[in-house]
């Protein structure tokens, strides 16, 4: 049996798990069921000038910053 400090752990981080910075520029409104889940337009911090419609989980304000895994899907609209 190895000991804890035997082992050690390599961690590869992959260009996609490290996800891409964004800042909310507009919150468009709550959506879900029960109004869990905020709907904010969002603009790519790599792509200046790019903005997208995203769903957000939990709370959410004008100016936060936010991780994005993916980019590329956008989030439909709210009726």
């Amino acid at each position: 049996m190895s000991k804890k400090g035997d082992v050690k752990e390599m961690e590869v981080v992959d260009e996609k798990e490290k996800g891409t910075r964004a800042r909310v520029t507009e919150v468009l409104g709550r959506t879900g069921s029960r109004g869990g889940v905020t709907q904010v337009r969002v603009e790519i911090q790599d792509k200046k000038g790019r903005t997208i419609v995203r769903n957000v989980k939990g709370p959410v304000r004008v100016g936060d910053s936010l991780i994005l895994l993916e980019t590329e899907r956008e989030a439909r609209r709210l009726r």
